[in-house]
């Protein structure tokens, strides 16, 4: 793989502070990319554009709650003035609340969408127009296994994935003729912060292994290197899909 295959290109990553946010961040830096983080937790993303510096690539830090409409405006300005138009969008931030249906306050069912959804929509309502007239542009929405199946207590954090791929797709339509592209990623169990409760509990970890037909957990690496792909050149035919990358699970 051409090591500078983004070179020039300005990528900007939400929630980007860790996990798989953090890895597709050093991937699309050691490709050339520059990378603007973004996340609630400046400290973190400081950290994280270290280890971009460190893989060759440069990195700009910006501390926003992208669920809030004022502060994406801030941040759009912000990063026009300072460093210019962004190529690349990854739709990255996102949470989980895993609770029987009749457990939930409609607070905590507005938040998980506010942050798994409205976020995606406010994020590109703000950005799209950067790329719109160039030529070239990649939006990945970070969806999930669970838009495609699901499991007990997940109906919101399913419902919010499940609208990912519907946005995903009608954005790509709307953006073809534009050189945009937009998909999705859907990853499947990876060892990151959101499946601390499952990691952290010997025996709940090892039957979800069992149940993962390559017998592991999935490497945020391995999340990097399909982000990278997908926003070179070499990817422009790829539009309106999801791609899965699950170690199988879906295949079951």
């Amino acid at each position: 793989m051409n090591t500078q295959s983004l070179l020039g290109r300005n990528a900007l990553i939400t929630g980007s502070s860790k996990g798989l946010g953090r890895a597709m961040a050093v991937a699309l830096g050691a490709q050339g990319a520059h990378l603007i983080l973004v996340a609630r937790d400046k400290e973190k993303l400081e950290s994280v554009a270290e280890e971009v510096r460190a893989v060759g690539g440069t990195a700009s830090v910006f501390a926003a709650d992208i669920t809030q409409e004022d502060q994406v405006v801030k941040l759009e300005q912000e990063v026009s003035a300072t460093i210019g138009k962004v190529q690349i969008l990854i739709n990255n931030a996102g949470t989980n609340n895993r609770k029987n249906i009749e457990d939930f306050t409609l607070e905590e069912w507005r938040a998980v969408q506010d942050t798994n959804v409205t976020s995606v929509f406010l994020m590109c309502k703000a950005f799209v127009p950067h790329m719109k007239g160039t030529g070239y542009g990649r939006i990945l929405n970070m969806t999930s296994i669970m838009a495609h199946v699901s499991m007990p207590q997940r109906a919101l954090y399913s419902s919010t994935k499940f609208a990912l791929l519907g946005i995903t797709k009608a954005l790509a339509l709307e953006l073809a003729k534009e050189g945009i592209t937009v998909n999705g990623i859907s990853p499947g169990p990876f060892a990151t912060e959101m499946n601390t409760p499952i990691l952290n509990n010997p025996e709940l970890n090892a039957a979800f292994v069992a149940k993962i037909p390559v017998g592991r957990w999935g490497k945020v690496e391995e999340i990097g290197a399909l982000a990278a792909f997908l926003c070179g050149d070499n990817a422009g035919f790829i539009t309106g899909t999801d791609i899965l990358i699950d170690g199988g699970w879906c295949a079951m």
